[in-house]
């Protein structure tokens, strides 16, 4: 994976050939016997989860500084949020259903739901448009590389992904094991696509490079990341950097910043930590400006 000067130890790849040459006894061939490294009943032990962390922030790092990436620009938002053809082939079929059962309040609510989708999937188009005009703008002379990071999942994330590859440049994608919708998107730089099994080295991934975090509508796991980081900021954990929130009128209906500040469970400059974008130009604005 990567080159590096010649050593006068032998390398660790030779080390593990050289070990299976033994010659086979009952000694050689017990698990006991085997190099650590190259023992994997023994990695997975429980005890060795420390181990397995260090492992998992290592693996990216060397891979991001071998390719020379530096800065990155984070895009969040629903894996549920498709591009808009999709989303209104969706509410058409679920129209479609219910016109032939209105009756049935569980068809009901599915085109209420589909409905509500084909709304949001403009946030597709924006984030693709946002991914392209940063991505675009670092392979001009004299510019900054801002390389796109998503976390490599369908929705919100394949635009952001998706913008990169229009114009041709890399993007980064952060995947998680899932027992749902986490298969890897097809514009993402395969050798920029990686598989965490921990949240919490993912998220430090994350963050390492970021110049800015772009948040669109979505669920639970978009909820998990905007919050880390304004937590992260608050505390001064990590140094200020833009958090751009598209949709206003979305997360103004799920979450009440301002009941927060009355309540004084946060104070009122920690909603000063975001701002509201609502167009890819506004969004690509502000960070450019960074």
């Amino acid at each position: 994976m990567r080159s590096k000067k010649k050593e006068i130890f032998p390398s660790a790849l030779e080390d593990a050939r050289a070990a299976e040459q033994c010659i086979p006894s009952p000694q050689t061939l017990s698990p006991s016997y085997r190099l650590a490294f190259r023992d994997h009943d023994f990695l997975l032990l429980d005890e060795l989860r420390p181990v397995r962390l260090q492992l998992e922030l290592l693996k990216p790092e060397l891979i991001l500084q071998e390719h020379q990436i530096g800065s990155t620009i984070v895009i969040f938002g629903g894996t549920r949020i498709p591009e808009p053809i999709v989303a209104h082939e969706q509410l058409a079929r679920a129209e479609a259903a219910t016109a032939k059962d209105p009756t049935d309040e569980s068809l009901a609510r599915k085109a209420r739901i589909a409905n509500r989708l084909a709304e949001k999937s403009r946030y597709y188009e924006e984030a693709r448009k946002l991914a392209s005009l940063i991505s675009q703008a670092g392979k001009l002379p004299g510019n900054s590389k801002e390389v796109i990071v998503t976390g490599g999942g369908p929705g919100i994330m394949e635009a952001g992904n998706r913008g990169a590859h229009d114009v041709g440049a890399e993007s980064i994608g952060l995947n998680i094991v899932l027992p749902f919708e986490q298969k890897p998107n097809e514009y993402i730089t395969p050798e920029l696509c990686f598989q965490f099994h921990y949240f919490a080295i993912r998220k430090m991934h994350f963050l390492m490079r970021a110049k800015a975090l772009v948040v669109f509508p979505g669920g639970y796991g978009t909820f998990d990341e905007l919050f880390e980081t304004l937590t992260l900021i608050q505390t001064k954990k990590i140094h200020p950097i833009p958090v751009l929130i598209f949709g206003k009128d979305f997360w103004e209906r799920v979450i009440d910043f301002e009941a927060l500040v009355e309540e004084g469970t946060v104070s009122p400059e920690d909603i000063q930590l975001f701002q509201y974008v609502e167009t890819a130009e506004e969004a690509w604005a502000i960070i450019s400006e960074t």
